[in-house]
């Protein structure tokens, strides 16, 4: 589940960054996104376990109405269930995997929480950053990578992707080993 807005006024902001991996995702396994129940899905493989990306159609802020539909749909456990988000309080591109924890004030995961009534998913959060003046953290958060970012932020997209084929090879603790010192 990867955690960002829809509509092309969003494409490309910091707050899609979910999106932005889950794309990433979806190219490397050759599957496209379909429009679908309250998201855009596609369905892969890696090895013998079956990928379902989910990029919520709700906006952030009620991210849980569509987390919560996948996983009775598609009957998925709270074990199996990666929640990919923006972070500012990670420097960019920095990626950090946890088998669970607070919304750290995101209100995409506090959505999340409130709907799942637990805290006890997985999640890739991926830093953005934090160079914005007091008082424009919204700004900051939906504006536009610059390309220099872009440049920056690229490669590690690419560690994320595999950090997610390797959270469902593997499971949450040894991706963890991983990947959180990368």
């Amino acid at each position: 589940m990867g955690l960002g807005n829809p509509g092309e006024e969003y494409d490309n902001t910091r707050h899609n960054i979910g999106f932005k991996i889950l794309d990433a995702v979806a190219d490397s396994l050759k599957i496209k996104f379909e429009s679908s129940r309250l998201a855009f899905a596609a369905e892969g493989k890696v090895k013998n376990k079956t990928f379902i990306l989910v990029k919520p159609t709700t906006f952030m802020n009620l991210s849980g109405k569509a987390v919560n539909y996948y996983l009775q749909q598609e009957k998925i456990t709270l074990s199996n269930l990666l929640v990919i988000t923006d972070d500012i309080a990670l420097p960019m591109a920095a990626i950090r995997l946890r088998p669970k924890g607070s919304d750290g004030g995101h209100n995409g995961l506090k959505n999340i929480t409130e709907v799942l009534s637990s805290e006890n998913y997985s999640r890739l959060r991926f830093g953005i950053g934090n160079e914005y003046p007091r008082g424009g953290q919204v700004d900051f958060v939906l504006g536009k990578w610059s390309n220099d970012e872009l440049q920056i932020i690229l490669p590690k997209i690419e560690l994320a992707v595999e950090a997610i084929k390797d959270f469902a090879l593997m499971g949450v603790e040894k991706t963890m080993n991983a990947y959180n010192s990368k």
